[in-house]
């Protein structure tokens, strides 16, 4: 194992450590219930739709860490393995077992919207996290403008390839929010330039579906200026794809989620040349929580900044989004 492999592992265990010793959380074939010591006052469920991506490991750990400083609350964790049917059970029983407080973040938008909806009509409410529902049937909706950060990205590839180029663009999850979204900006940005996108594909935020997407790209296309991922393990399956190929000196890669142990770590070590940070909200989500639990107004929205981040400027923190 490569000493850049061993690091990104260790990061990775580190962010996972707090569920490692709990049999019932894994990706396949069980629930993924975490916490539900039943002493606290309050009790918040939470539901996440997988803990596949790094970036949603993450999230669970910045929820659980926030949390841990609050005796008066417990949180249980629930693992939707990538199943919005799973997921709507999930919300359904966190109303059956009468919890104080429903945290989700989605899957995807439309099945979740009426149990979300149900939820606040029972009495619950919710924080819907980093992924919308329709309507606005919730609580509080707590998340990063992926709109505008699919927009940096575009003026940052545009200006990266001189307005002009091949691109390929490797999507998030498009029945998602921020998938559409993150494209949606992109779009807009690049609108009028010779920037062309040669190749487009789904890769569900996977990165083993983006190294697959890439490798077609490769073998039809035989010149691609840039990849364009919606998420940092997608860019960075798209780069293994590339140095398989022997081509990944000739392409620039470009991803989102900016974490410290994955993203940050690629564009230190020169295999992405930018990412942009997605904040998971996991801080905010446990604070707006405890505002609601104490009977006090939080905002219907919140929208959290974001920083880009390239070996230009990654020992000083980033460059603030405007």
């Amino acid at each position: 194992m490569n000493s850049f492999r061993f690091a990104f592992l260790v990061g990775v265990v580190t962010v996972v450590a707090y569920v490692g010793c709990n049999p019932d959380v894994g990706s396949s074939g069980t629930t993924g219930e975490v916490g539900g010591t039943g002493s606290a006052e309050y009790t918040i469920g939470m539901s996440q739709c997988n803990l596949n991506e790094p970036w949603r490991v993450q999230m669970n750990a910045d929820i659980n860490n926030a949390a841990k400083g609050h005796p008066e609350i417990d949180v249980v964790f629930k693992n939707a393995q990538n199943d919005s049917l799973k997921q709507r059970a999930h919300v359904e029983e966190f109303v059956s077992d009468g919890v104080d407080l429903i945290i989700i973040s989605p899957k995807e938008a439309q099945p979740l919207t009426e149990p979300v909806a149900n939820a606040v009509a029972a009495g619950i409410p919710v924080i819907v996290l980093d992924r919308a529902v329709l309507g606005d049937q919730y609580t509080c909706f707590i998340g990063a403008d992926n709109k505008k950060i699919g927009r940096a990205a575009g003026e940052w590839i545009k200006k990266a390839l001189g307005g002009k180029g091949k691109v390929v663009e490797l999507k998030g999850l498009m029945t998602s929010t921020p998938g559409q979204d993150r494209h949606a900006g992109f779009r807009d940005a690049i609108a009028g330039s010779d920037i062309e996108i040669v190749f487009e594909a789904d890769m569900k935020w996977l990165e083993p579906n983006a190294r697959s997407e890439m490798e077609s790209a490769l073998t039809r296309l035989d010149h691609i200026d840039l990849v364009y991922a919606h998420n940092d393990p997608g860019a960075h399956g798209a780069y293994l794809a590339a140095r398989s190929s022997g081509r990944e000196k000739e392409i620039k890669f470009v991803g989102i989620d900016a974490l410290p142990q994955e993203g940050q770590i690629y564009v230190g070590r020169g295999i992405l040349d930018a990412t942009f940070l997605y904040p998971t909200g996991g801080q905010e989500a446990i604070d707006a929580a405890l505002k609601i639990l104490a009977g006090e107004e939080v905002p219907k929205n919140v929208t959290l900044g974001s920083r880009l981040f390239t070996k230009q400027n990654i020992k000083s923190g980033g460059e603030v989004i405007e």
